[in-house]
């Protein structure tokens, strides 16, 4: 017996690696079952589940900045609007469903449906081994009575029923006998406490008794009647139980019958891991080899380099020196100035016509030089700077001969950064690769050479995490096919905004006009209808009608920090106007009569055509003009206000931020990240985003500004 109890002390030593988490690498703690067969422990779904929630659609305000929190601040409320309430959908900013992730074990996409958590199974089996994986491991450790006045015994039992440890006194005591306590099942000192019978998390007063063949999980008669599994091949428990247990008896049976041939399948794999080292450290010395060539030829054009700019550096100094000299001479009592003083004081007549003439010569000459200057040479060295950007461009490309494995390209369109960054790519093979590495860091305005993060992936896309705003970062991918892996892509600089994405939706309550504005039912795009309504109204042009804007604004308000969104207007709008305004601002437009605004009122300036100068002042609303193509740059009293400087084009995505503390807003283009627009803006009420329509157009909020606070809902 003590033979057997050494060998199993040995046998669960050495499986230690199956008992390991894939997410924390940890022994399993409450091991669950994931759809994809694997097994992670409880607590790392949830934590999984909560980095991805906050992955993409990451909003900064919430996390990211603590310093400028994210306030959900109602709508200003208007008393002749409609409120509409769509159904199909909720809101919800503080309880997203996010049910999808990686599992950690096969990277494979693994959906846990709409129960979450709660529909995965508890892995007991594995619990129970790791428990005695547990007990191996601290071989002497006693597990103490869960009942005893301190100090506690040693426990000598663990019930089942009541998931507690005793002491044999303490077992009497709770489990007399005579009463239905002591029917109880009990083992050995455990604190693995697992529940007889399974229940089905789906239904859970319901008993496990089935087999889905199918999604290969267990399930209960309701499942299989009027549930997920009703058209599925389902099996009795006992017949699954004993199908499967003979299978994997079979599969353990063979194992161990081609033991040998493992060992030898092992030693040979010794060998070859020699052999690769070997191989790998005479690769790396033929690189070094190949690098210091490199390095070689570097250092003599160096050499070359610098011994050329040191000979133009003297020839200009000696010729400046000289230059120097000629003009000293210039100076009273010195060189040809002192000559020439000396000269006149000769009183022979012969003798001073003799010497003056040439001195004469030489004194004009001086003095032409003068009223000319001109230095002797030049102090520029621009023909002298090193143009490496070819060699620059061909080293970065510098790899290894061809490997037989494409280089995978990066989608520029398909890439976007905002919080995180999404990165697509694809290859140009057919037969895609194993796995791709993709590598990324931040690109310094000193040019200093930072140190590339790497992340593997088996798909084509990856959202980066963690990085910071207002900041370039380079991204590039290469593809491995077994051991084999192909040079690196072409760099894609990405610039992230200059603050967290602030998210919203658009307010189909506050200000919204049904009849002129078509919201869709997710509340991230919206379109301006001119139609049978506008073409009546247009009978009142003759008496001064002026078609008005129709407004809309996001739903959440902004009190504090920095906040930036994005957009785009359609190719086809025809007058948009984008930016903030604050509270009152909105209000004060939102009640204005709709058939009698004055011309002499302009709804993006702020005041009643009065000076020009006025709407250069900071005002509590900033929008822009977009459309027919165009984006319109307002007038500034600054800057010229020539039409050609005004109208640029109109970008395919527009982004806004918002510095709420310092009262500055800006507009920028989300393709190159470019501030086009910068002014200020009274901040001394809630900020609202803000948008207006006239004529056919449309505006789609962009993905990350509106995804995390989506949640579907189906209508009952």
């Amino acid at each position: 017996m003590e033979g057997d109890g050494s060998e199993t002390l040995v046998t669960i030593k050495n499986i230690e690696r199956e008992l390991i988490c894939p997410a924390c690498k940890e022994l399993f703690t409450h091991p669950l079952i994931l759809p994809c067969q694997h097994s992670i422990c409880h607590k790392c779904v949830k934590e999984l589940l909560l980095t991805l929630d906050d992955s993409f659609n990451d909003v900064g305000s919430d996390n990211s900045n603590q310093s400028s929190p994210r306030l959900r601040l109602p709508s200003p409320s208007m008393d002749k609007i409609d409120r509409i309430s769509r159904p199909g959908w909720k809101r919800s900013s503080l309880t997203p469903r996010t049910t999808t992730f990686p599992c950690p074990g096969c990277e494979h996409d693994v959906d846990l449906g709409e129960r979450g958590i709660n529909g995965l199974f508890r892995n007991f089996t594995l619990e129970t081994i790791v428990e005695r994986y547990r007990q191996a491991a601290r071989a002497a450790t006693a597990i103490m009575c869960d009942l005893c006045k301190p100090p506690p015994q040693e426990s000598t039992k663990s019930c089942m029923d009541c998931s507690a440890s005793y002491c044999n006194e303490c077992f009497k005591i709770y489990h007399p006998w005579g009463t239905v306590k002591a029917q109880h099942e009990y083992v050995g000192p455990t604190t693995n406490f697992r529940p007889k019978i399974l229940m089905c998390p789906e239904h859970e007063t319901e008993r496990i008794n089935m087999y889905c063949e199918l999604c290969r999980r267990p399930v209960c008669h309701l499942c299989k009647l009027g549930g997920n599994h009703s058209n599925h091949r389902v099996t009795t428990m006992s017949s699954a139980y004993k199908t499967l247990k003979e299978k994997l008896s079979k599969d353990i049976d063979y194992l161990i019958g081609k033991e040998s041939q493992v060992k030898s399948q092992i030693s040979e794999l010794n060998l070859l891991m020699k052999e690769t080292e070997c191989n790998g450290e005479r690769a790396k010395e033929e690189a070094i080899t190949h690098f210091e060539k490199l390095y070689e030829i570097l250092e003599e054009r160096k050499s070359s380099v610098l011994k050329a700019i040191d000979a133009s550096k003297k020839l200009r100094l000696d010729k400046f020196q000289t230059q120097v000299e000629e003009y000293q001479g210039l100076l009273e009592n010195n060189g040809l100035v002192g000559y020439a003083q000396e000269v006149l004081k000769e009183t022979d007549q012969s003798c001073f016509v003799q010497t003056a003439k040439q001195l004469h010569l030489r004194i004009q000459k001086a003095t032409e030089s003068l009223k000319s200057f001109r230095p002797a040479a030049q102090t520029s060295f621009e023909d002298y700077v090193v143009n490496t950007s070819k060699q620059t461009e061909l080293l970065g490309e510098l790899s290894f001969f061809s490997s037989g494995v494409d280089v995978p390209e990066i989608n520029e369109e398909q890439s976007k950064v905002y919080n995180n960054a999404l990165i697509n790519w694809h290859h140009p093979e057919k037969d895609k690769a194993d796995s791709y590495v993709l590598e990324y860091r931040k690109v310094n305005r000193d040019e200093e050479m930072l140190s590339w993060n790497e992340i593997e992936v088996c798909g084509t896309s990856k959202v980066v995490s963690d990085l910071e705003s207002n900041c370039s970062y380079a991204f590039r991918v290469r593809a491995y096919k077994g051991s084999i892996c192909s040079p690196c892509s072409r760099e894609l600089i990405l610039h992230t905004p200059p603050a967290p994405v602030f998210s919203f939706l658009f307010d189909e309550k506050c200000g919204y006009n049904n009849e002129r504005l078509l919201l869709n039912l997710k509340r991230d795009r919206v379109e301006s209808r001119a139609g049978f309504n506008l073409l009546l109204a247009a009978e009142r042009i003759q008496v001064g009608y002026y078609t008005s804007l129709d407004y809309i604004i996001g739903d959440v308000g902004i009190t504090k920090g920095k906040h930036f969104w994005a957009f785009r207007v359609e190719p086809y709008s025809y007058l948009v106007k984008v930016g903030v305004a604050s509270s009152d601002k909105l209000q004060e437009w939102l009640r204005s009569p709709r058939d009698a605004v004055s011309p002499r009122y302009e709804q993006d300036s702020g005041h009643d055509s009065g000076s020009e100068d006025a709407c250069f002042d900071s005002q509590p609303f900033t929008l822009v003009t977009i459309g027919m193509k165009k984006f319109f740059i307002p007038k500034s009293a600054t800057s010229t206000n020539e039409p050609e400087n005004r109208v640029l084009p109109m970008p395919t995505s527009i982004g806004i931020f918002l510095d709420y503390d310092k009262g500055r807003v800006a507009f920028y283009d989300m393709d190159h990240m470019k501030c086009l627009y910068e002014r200020q803006v009274d901040c001394s009420h809630t900020m609202y985003p803000a948008f207006a329509l006239m004529g056919s157009g449309g505006i789609q909020l962009e993905e990350p500004i509106t995804a995390k606070y989506l949640e579907y809902q189906e209508d009952m």
